[in-house]
């Protein structure tokens, strides 16, 4: 009688050498010390909200106008590395009607980056839970992208925490989806940002929090060396861990910290370029300063920090901008002025270095909202 022992293939796939060290040398520019990630990578529909909130129509003209005066602020390199785009943005002109937008980046050595998923859609035989789709064309758009010079790329995938969600299945179909998305991005020598949020609507614990998020990062990173990805050419967009919006109870900043800085710990691999914080659910100065304690905490306590803690902010650079700014052509400038009040704040706070201001006391902003199909 004879045995046939089945054997795992060890034969694993690997990016060329010269495509790594592309992707290490993006994501070191992307994560450079004192740096962060503007997000501007809002669709049609959610950039209407916001303009719809300052009495402007959402018009292609008027999307162009914003872009415009974010893209064109000078000396934003200085705090930013990148903007995330939204498709749309990267074939809009400048005033000169020859200058596309992504080229006032550029001029400031700011790296584009481009939003490749296409939003969240039912997850069929669960509770009103959501996985992202835009994976079948992905490759080729990443090589379009990448010609256009697109350099990096965001994929964002929600999970709603509830009595009984996330579930198992949502949480497999995400983490494997956002592996996808990642090996794609990295055959196109493109740095992939993966962004699996855990949502801030609810009135859960800032416990649950932290527990919900160590098991989904847990099964992401699973996922991502079930399909090879080069962590090392790869940037974490994750939640911080804070209690439910409608939650009654409050957590001072150093809780919040040290409830993330433990979190990541547990389930990144410190070979991973860098974490980039969402500011999901906060309030802008909130998030400014909630970034601050984290990199305080981790600089400060014996964890060891094998990674940059910065930022990738949306809503938390750009609200009081749009308020200030208001469509009115007269106040770009003072907008302009806004952003890099901003951008410097949270690029301090990324160092652990930002001093709250009086200036900045009363600048909340409007109230946080958790947008789940952007």
């Amino acid at each position: 009688m004879s045995f046939h022992c089945s054997t795992i293939s060890t034969i694993y796939h690997y990016l060329p050498d010269e495509t790594q060290k592309e992707l290490r040398i993006i994501t070191k520019t992307l994560l450079a010390p004192g740096k962060g990630i503007l997000a501007a990578d809002e669709s049609v529909s959610s950039i209407g909200r916001k303009l719809k909130d300052i009495n402007l129509e959402n018009s292609e003209e008027n999307r162009r106008k914003y872009r415009k005066l974010l893209f064109s602020t000078e000396n934003l390199g200085e705090y930013i590395s990148g903007v995330v785009c939204f498709h749309e943005t990267l074939f809009q002109k400048a005033d000169d009607e020859e200058t596309l937008l992504i080229d006032l980046l550029r001029e400031k050595r700011i790296i584009p980056g481009i939003k490749v998923d296409k939003g969240v859609v039912p997850l069929y035989g669960t509770e009103d839970e959501c996985t992202t789709q835009g994976i079948d064309d992905l490759g080729p758009r990443c090589e379009q992208y990448k010609k256009i010079g697109c350099h990096f790329a965001k994929w964002r995938c929600v999970f709603k925490i509830g009595q009984r969600t996330p579930s198992d299945l949502a949480i497999r179909e995400n983490a494997n989806t956002i592996a996808r998305y990642a090996s794609v991005c990295q055959a196109y020598r493109i740095v992939p940002i993966i962004e699996p949020e855990i949502l801030a609507d609810g009135n859960h614990t800032l416990l649950r929090c932290q527990k919900v998020t160590e098991k989904v990062l847990s099964a992401v990173f699973k996922a991502l060396s079930d399909h090879d990805v080069f962590l090392e050419g790869l940037i974490l967009k994750t939640n911080m861990i804070t209690q439910g919006q409608m939650s009654k109870d409050k957590f001072s900043p150093e809780e919040i910290a040290e409830a993330t800085t433990v979190t990541l710990q547990r389930t990144v691999p410190p070979i991973v370029a860098g974490i980039a914080f969402l500011s999901g659910g906060q309030y802008q100065d909130e998030a400014t300063i909630n970034l601050n304690a984290i990199n305080k905490f981790a600089n400060q306590t014996s964890l060891c920090k094998p990674w940059p803690l910065t930022f990738c902010y949306g809503r938390a650079l750009q609200t009081s901008v749009l308020q200030v700014w208001g469509g009115n052509e007269h106040k770009v400038v003072q907008a302009q002025e806004e952003l890099m009040i901003r951008a410097k704040a949270n690029a301090e706070a990324s160092l652990g270095q930002y001093i709250r201001s009086s200036q900045t006391e009363d600048q909340q902003g409007e109230e946080p909202e958790t947008v789940v199909n952007n």
